[in-house]
């Protein structure tokens, strides 16, 4: 099911992970790094692709619509676990 956020949340989530956070999903989900980066706002589609993000202009840095949550859910997990252990 798709989930909606603002831009700005997303790159909050992605800039509070712990170093190395990237690496870990793409080998858990079997996938490129890049694309993973691409998910949370990057732009490298020579190495990775598209990861169903859609942006739309608008307040708080746009709307981002994802249409599978399964990167941010891992990445929400990764945070809250990391917080546990600090």
């Amino acid at each position: 099911m798709p989930k909606t956020i603002t831009f700005n949340q997303l790159r909050k989530i992605k800039d509070s992970l712990p170093e190395g956070t990237m690496h870990v999903i793409a080998d858990r989900l079997n996938m490129n790094v890049h694309s993973v980066r691409n998910y949370f706002g990057g732009a490298n589609y020579d190495l990775g692709t598209n990861m169903g993000v859609h942006i739309e202009p608008g307040p708080d840095g746009g709307i981002v619509i994802l249409d599978d949550t399964k990167i941010l859910d891992m990445a929400l997990e990764i945070l809250e676990n990391s917080k546990k252990e600090n």
